[in-house]
């Protein structure tokens, strides 16, 4: 099941509270758009200088090889080699970025996707709220048994062996 980290805007100026409509849920893992598409998906998050590092690591990287007289297969083996780096590393750049950024980190959360994440984190915080704006869970006892059991008795989907059906 995916990690996801989660990310609260600094406040802004005559803000006291930060907007939960306002966070960011960063996903750990590969991120497939990320190694396909690296600049769009750098531009689509905000990563100024993480697209310029990527932009100077491909220039740098395409000059050796035309100055070395280097193969095709060889350049497409580096290009592959640092796009795959940046979609294993683009959730780190990512955090990277937010934390420059001063965005607090509030916390992890484990969920199927994002909206799973979502609705875990949102549900613990809540219950971390002031007690007067949440209402009271109702308790509920445990079902109390009369009696000791008896030998007809079926604990779980099956009958015992030789029994009725």
């Amino acid at each position: 099941m995916p990690t996801y980290t989660v990310h609260a805007r600094p406040p802004r100026a005559g803000e006291i509270k930060v907007d939960p409509q306002r966070f960011v849920f960063v996903r750990d893992g590969f991120h497939v758009w990320a190694f396909l598409l690296a600049p769009l998906w750098l531009l689509a998050h905000r990563l100024w200088l993480v697209l310029l590092g990527y932009a100077i690591a491909n220039a740098l990287l395409g000059g050796v090889f035309y100055l070395a007289a280097a193969p095709a297969w060889l350049e497409f083996l580096g290009s592959l080699l640092i796009a795959l780096l940046v979609g294993f590393e683009a959730a780190t750049l990512w955090r990277w970025t937010l934390d420059r950024r001063r965005w607090q980190m509030l916390g992890f959360v484990i969920g199927d996707d994002e909206e799973s994440a979502e609705r875990r984190f949102f549900g613990e915080w809540a219950k971390r709220a002031p007690a007067a704006s949440v209402a009271p869970e109702p308790q509920y006892s445990t079902p109390v048994r009369r009696g000791p059991p008896s030998g007809s008795d079926v604990i779980g989907l099956f009958p015992e062996p030789g029994g009725q059906r």
